[in-house]
């Protein structure tokens, strides 16, 4: 068996190289000005009230309260522990969504599907076929409007998720 033996490679004499210029070409330039720009879209938005944790209280309250309801047996004090709960979770999604850090179009429209159907047949009195379809026709433009408006928000992207981040 032989072996074949490898070759170190030299590196080309000066008169071949490439001259070196002092600061970045134009394409290096152009390649770290959608990075910064990216990098600033990859930072979670900052809540309109700064740092005070309301998020955290309101899910902490809300818990509380649906503790409570299933220990007094209270269907309003379990509706409103829920509902609680809920809404600081889509306060967040709506400002994530419409910054253009992630998409949550599938949750918005679905927020938007649930109340329709609760409102119509609570409120309403219409039949659950009704306002199951009442509640589709409005989720399909909910979803056709945010995907639209995320897209505007994140520089084209139609959907973006979380990542690992390393």
């Amino acid at each position: 068996m032989a072996k074949s033996k490898r070759r170190k490679r030299r590196k080309p004499p000066d008169q071949y190289r490439r001259p070196q210029s002092a600061g970045p070409s134009v394409q290096q330039r152009a390649r770290r000005e959608p990075a910064r720009r990216s990098a600033a879209r990859d930072e979670r938005p900052p809540a309109p009230w700064g740092s005070f944790p309301l998020q955290e209280l309101t899910v902490l309250a809300g818990l509380v309260i649906l503790v409570i309801g299933f220990f007094s047996a209270s269907p309003i004090a379990i509706a409103v522990g829920v509902v609680l709960g809920c809404l600081a979770r889509l306060e967040l999604a709506l400002r994530e969504h419409f910054s253009g850090y992630r998409s949550h179009t599938f949750l918005i429209a679905g927020t938007a599907f649930v109340i329709t159907v609760g409102t119509l047949l609570y409120v309403g009195g219409l039949v659950l076929l009704v306002c199951l379809v009442a509640g589709a026709v409005v989720f399909g433009i909910a979803f056709l409007a945010l995907r639209s408006a995320f897209r505007r928000a994140s520089g084209g992207l139609s959907f973006k998720t979380g990542g690992l981040r390393g």
